[in-house]
């Protein structure tokens, strides 16, 4: 019976003292392993990295420094930036459409509309440039996943790449070979359209 005794109390024992390093262990374990989300997305354009990176111009400058309050007025401005760059997208593509109407008749012979032709290039050009720094130069967001596959954002930004390479080809050429010009000026508005419209649908 003494024996029997001595069994339980050492089991008890064993017990508590195996349950008591279970709940250390544990809360060492989530000590380790419960961590602040980051502040910033592993993956950002270059342009973001540059100003809002963890070493970008606007951190070690002070102007925007990095913490939770700080983020959360970046992402507004980022939400502020990109509608405006929405909105803007649609003002540049409708200057567009009427700078391809202009051109199409100074190709044809109406040189009155030289000038014209080339007050519209400046317009177009205000809006496309200032359309694209809104989205380059925007905070970047918490999460910036790599979708795969094909989806519509992944075709915007394919076509960015095509029409802001054709609209500095435009812009280059126009005073030096006409051919090329209308060809990179067309490729513009070609590409710009279809991304403005797979963005939106």
């Amino acid at each position: 019976m003494r024996s029997f005794l001595i069994f339980i109390l050492i089991s008890i024992n064993l017990t508590t003292f195996c349950a008591a390093q279970e709940g250390e262990d544990l809360f060492t374990l989530l000590d380790t392993t419960i961590e602040a989300p980051p502040l910033l997305p592993e993956r950002m354009v270059f342009t973001q990295r540059a100003l809002w990176g963890e070493k970008g111009i606007f951190r070690l400058t002070g102007v925007s420094l990095l913490n939770i309050e700080q983020r959360q007025k970046e992402l507004k401005v980022r939400r502020a930036m990109l509608t405006t760059h929405q909105l803007l997208g649609y003002a540049t593509l409708a200057a567009m459409v009427a700078q391809g109407i202009i051109g199409g008749k100074l190709y044809n012979g109406d040189y009155d509309l030289y000038e014209l032709h080339k007050t519209m290039g400046d317009v177009v050009n205000i809006g496309y440039f200032t359309t694209a720094g809104l989205s380059l130069f925007a905070p970047p967001p918490l999460i910036n996943k790599k979708v795969r596959g094909f989806s519509s954002i992944k075709a915007h930004k394919i076509l960015a790449t095509v029409h802001f390479s054709a609209m500095v080809a435009t812009n280059f050429y126009k005073d030096k070979n006409t051919e090329i010009h209308k060809g990179a000026a067309y490729t513009a508005f070609g590409s710009y359209a279809l991304a403005v419209l797979v963005f939106k649908f």
